[in-house]
């Protein structure tokens, strides 16, 4: 009998305070919130924004998406990241930015992906073999910056050999 071994993934990112943010990093966070004020989140009341910068320059913003039939909206990530692959198929996002805000305006919260998004952004990383940077706004106004989706989900379907 062969003997069990431990397997260990760990992995950290880096915590921005805001005053650190540099203009694109900035840009992105505010494009997010501005996406987050338009969310329809009428069930949950939780508003996610999100927003990318392509490989040209361009960049998108996106929020969530409920209906009655909750859970089955469509998160901030995912309709954004689907929006610009859509429509600009050759085009890599370089970076993504997401944010969400409480429930009646009481201020932000920190969120990360959830696991659909992650593996959504891990699709991309992989279309393009290239690391898509994640940043995260925190409650704080601090931003938790991932340099790609492993960081986030270090046992993702491809590394399965799906």
């Amino acid at each position: 009998m062969k003997e069990n071994k431990k397997v260990s993934n760990i992995n950290t990112m880096e915590l921005i305070p805001a005053v650190n943010l540099n203009e694109m990093q900035a840009n992105l966070i505010e494009l997010a919130i501005k996406a987050s004020d338009n969310a329809y989140a009428p069930y949950s009341n939780f508003r996610v924004g999100a927003a990318v910068i392509l490989a040209d320059g361009q960049t998108f913003w996106a929020n969530n998406q409920e209906n009655i039939a909750y859970p089955a909206g469509i998160c901030a990530e995912r309709v954004l990241l689907c929006y610009t692959h859509s429509n600009y198929p050759k085009l890599k996002p370089l970076t993504i930015a997401i944010v969400a805000k409480k429930a009646n305006d009481t201020g932000m919260a920190t969120v990360t992906p959830c696991g659909m998004c992650r593996q959504t952004i891990s699709e991309y990383e992989m279309k393009f073999d290239s690391p898509i940077e994640i940043l995260m706004l925190r409650s704080d106004g601090s931003v938790l910056k991932a340099e790609g989706i492993d960081q986030l989900l270090p046992y993702k379907l491809e590394d399965l050999n799906v």
